[in-house]
């Protein structure tokens, strides 16, 4: 009879045992590597890890996930090496050069099932952790919370919250992914609150006699009534206990977002509250950030990170060892022989052929990972991270990066 439950698990998910023994993988791994086994098909290969291009306008990502990669191929017989987790990448669809973000070299054969929960462990949190240094950016220094992970897969909570701090979000609402951080979780109300109080005076009074005095009081306003009448209510109920009023205005209502915040500011000013903050949220973007900076001190943001657009990493070999010879064999509308990557002042990277005379005054960016299986590398803190990606998000607003390779 066909499956209709599931009987060793609850959720359609991978245990971290299934994930870290390749059990994710794709079947046509698996039929590769068996060709190879039966016929004493060994031979040690380089392959590379990288984006031809990213999907916005300009030509760089951030990319994130090398610690899970190095926790997935751990342990194996093979020698990695790897830009630093929160790098600033460069990928330029105008030409056929890139630059490998990831390169392993071992026996084909003891690696090759790993490609796909590679692939995906480092293009899920890259997608994630690039957007949220687009929307770090829109915000400029505005406060910025990820609210997202409602929109994701549970299971990918953690992942979705660590790769948004890590670019540079101040805070994230997720309670798993915020303890896996050592931080504590934003949040304010929800709507659900003051629909079954039934009265917005009162679930705001009810809200701030029960959370902790340390908790910000934010207020959500605008559930039952305009954002402007909710608003000064709050205020009046609150007083000068109240830090910011909330607004999540439905797309059916929302009209000319920023004249809406505008009003709030107004009536609030004028009422003694020049010091509550007004945070957005809602389907919010770069290009709308933009555009209600000038008004509001913060947002809550969450499809448009929990769901990004893809960097669509890919894994190729190109080269193979024949015995004592290394032949380059970059695939058609690839690259063969492995590179390296040099960067000098101002994002300027350089790709080269392995062994290659560095560039003056540039820094090798692919740095051992691990060696036979071993790992060789220290990692940094999330709060080291996320310092210098948004140190690296402040040189990216003067210059743009770019890559050459002659």
């Amino acid at each position: 009879m066909p499956r209709t439950d599931l009987t060793d698990r609850l959720f359609w998910l991978a245990t971290e045992k299934e994930i870290r023994n390749a059990e994710t993988t794709d079947a046509y791994f698996l039929h590769t590597k068996k060709v190879l086994r039966r016929n004493n098909i060994d031979s040690r290969v380089v392959m590379e890890v990288y984006a031809r291009d990213v999907p916005y306008e300009d030509n760089w990502g951030i990319l994130s996930g090398v610690y899970e990669a190095a926790k997935l191929l751990e342990g194996l017989p093979v020698d990695v090496w790897a830009f630093d987790e929160g790098s600033v990448f460069v990928a330029d669809r105008n030409t056929a050069i890139y630059e490998p973000l990831m390169v392993i070299e071992g026996r084909y054969v003891d690696f090759v099932e790993y490609e796909n929960p590679l692939l995906g462990l480092l293009s899920s949190s890259t997608s994630v952790s690039t957007r949220a240094a687009k929307l770090r950016m829109a915000a400029g220094e505005k406060l910025l919370l990820s609210f997202g992970t409602r929109r994701v897969h549970p299971a990918l909570a953690p992942m979705v919250e660590r790769a948004c701090y890590l670019a540079g979000f101040d805070g994230v609402s997720n309670v798993l992914g915020a303890k896996l951080l050592e931080l504590e979780p934003s949040g304010t109300m929800p709507h659900s609150l003051v629909q079954i109080i039934g009265s917005q005076e009162k679930a705001w009074r009810l809200y701030d006699e029960t959370i902790p005095k340390g908790t910000p009081r934010v207020a959500l306003v605008d559930t039952f009534w305009d954002e402007k009448a909710e608003s000064i209510k709050a205020f009046e109920v609150l007083g000068p206990k109240l830090w910011g009023v909330r607004l999540d205005t439905p797309a059916s209502r929302r009209g000319d977002f920023v004249k809406i915040a505008e009003e709030v500011r107004w009536e609030l000013d004028i009422r003694g509250g020049k010091k509550v903050k007004i945070i957005a949220s809602g389907r919010l973007d770069e290009e709308e950030m933009a555009k209600l900076n000038p008004v509001v001190d913060g947002y809550g943001v969450g499809t448009a990170v929990a769901y990004p657009p893809v960097i669509d990493l890919s894994a190729k070999i190109v080269e193979v060892q024949e015995g004592s010879r290394k032949e380059f064999r970059g695939k058609r509308g690839g690259l063969g022989g492995r590179k390296a990557v040099y960067r000098s002042a101002g994002f300027k990277d350089f790709v080269a052929l392995e062994g290659s005379a560095k560039p003056n005054h540039s820094a090798s960016l692919l740095k051992p990972l691990l060696k036979k299986g071993k790992l060789v590398r220290s990692f940094k803190t999330i709060e080291e991270l996320r310092a210098g990606v948004v140190s690296s998000l402040g040189e990216l607003k003067t210059t743009t990066p770019s890559l050459n390779w002659r």
